[in-house]
C-alpha cells in the first residue's frame, strides 16, 4: 500500500509540472521593461530644497558693528544695507588725506610757476608732482575703506542666520550673516547612474516634501558632468513647477520617477 501511495503522489506532481510548463512564456523584452519600471518605482532618492542664491557675508575690515539691517528671517531688497560699521576713524583718515592732497597740489602749482621763471629746477617739479600722486592715492584708499563700512545686499532675499550682534567688534574675514535669495527653489539629489539610459533634462517627476506632507511636480534642470564611481550615482538639479510659498530652503523629501518604459 505504501508503494502504491508513493506512485500516486509522484504522478500527481508530474502532472502539475506539465500543466505549469504548458503556460506561454512572457517575452524577454516585456519582462525587462516591467522589471525596469518596478526598479525605478522602488527607488525613492532623497531630495534637498536649496535657494537659487545664498552666501555668507564676512567683515572686510576690523571695526565695530553700528547696526544690522534686520533680524533672523527678515526680508530685504537688493542693495539694502545689511551691516553698518562705525566709520569715524575712516572718515578722519579721509579728511587728513584730502588736506594733504590740497597742500601737495598748491606746492606743485608753486613749483611750476617758479620753473616757468627758471627759479626752480625740473627735479623739484617732479618731486612735487609725485607728492600729489601719493596724496591722491591716500584719498582713494580712504574712500575704499569707507565703502567697506556698509555691506549691501547682493540680491533680494532673507536673513537665514546671524553670526554677530550690534556694537560687537569684528576682525577681517569674520562671518556676519547668512542670507538666501527669495524666488524659485531648486532641488538637489543623487540618482543611480544607470538611470542615464533614460533620464534627461526636462524629465518630469514628483517630489514629496516631508515638512509639508504634500507632493509637487518637478522638472530636471541639470545633470552633473561626472558620475560618482564609488556610489555609481550622479548628482542632478531640478526645479519645482509653480509657486509654493510654504516651501523653504532646507526642506527635504523623496522623489518619484517614472522611467517612461
Amino acid at each position: 500500500m505504501r508503494v502504491v501511495g508513493r506512485l500516486l503522489l509522484c504522478a500527481t506532481l508530474l502532472a502539475g509540472a506539465g500543466i505549469a510548463g504548458a503556460q506561454p512564456a512572457r517575452p524577454a523584452g516585456d519582462a525587462q521593461a516591467v522589471a525596469s519600471v518596478r526598479e525605478v518605482a522602488s527607488e525613492r532618492p532623497r531630495v534637498l530644497l536649496m535657494p537659487e542664491h545664498e552666501t555668507t557675508l564676512v567683515a572686510q575690515a576690523v571695526g565695530r558693528i553700528e547696526r544690522l539691517g534686520g533680524g533672523l528671517g527678515d526680508s530685504f531688497r537688493a542693495g539694502a544695507t545689511l551691516v553698518g560699521f562705525d566709520c569715524a576713524e575712516q572718515q578722519a583718515r579721509l579728511k587728513i588725506g584730502q588736506a594733504e592732497l590740497d597742500s601737495a597740489r598748491r606746492n606743485l602749482e608753486a613749483k611750476e610757476r617758479l620753473s616757468a621763471l627758471q627759479a626752480a629746477g625740473e627735479i623739484e617739479v617732479q618731486i612735487a608732482r609725485a607728492a600729489v600722486d601719493r596724496a591722491s592715492a591716500q584719498v582713494e584708499l580712504a574712500n575704499v575703506q569707507i565703502s567697506q563700512c556698509r555691506i549691501r545686499a547682493p540680491f533680494a532675499g532673507r536673513i537665514a542666520k546671524l553670526h554677530v550682534r550690534e556694537h560687537q567688534g569684528v576682525n577681517i574675514g569674520q562671518p556676519l550673516m547668512d542670507i538666501v535669495a527669495v524666488g524659485p527653489l531648486k532641488l538637489r539629489l543623487n540618482v543611480p547612474s544607470r538611470w542615464l539610459a533614460w533620464l534627461v533634462v526636462d524629465h518630469g517627476f514628483e517630489v514629496a516634501i516631508d515638512e509639508t506632507g504634500k507632493q509637487y511636480p518637478a522638472i530636471v534642470s541639470a545633470l552633473n558632468a561626472r558620475v560618482d564611481a564609488v556610489s555609481q550615482s550622479i548628482e542632478i538639479e531640478a526645479r519645482i513647477v509653480g509657486k509654493h510659498p510654504e516651501l523653504l530652503p532646507g526642506m527635504s523629501g523623496t522623489a518619484r520617477f517614472d522611467s517612461g518604459t
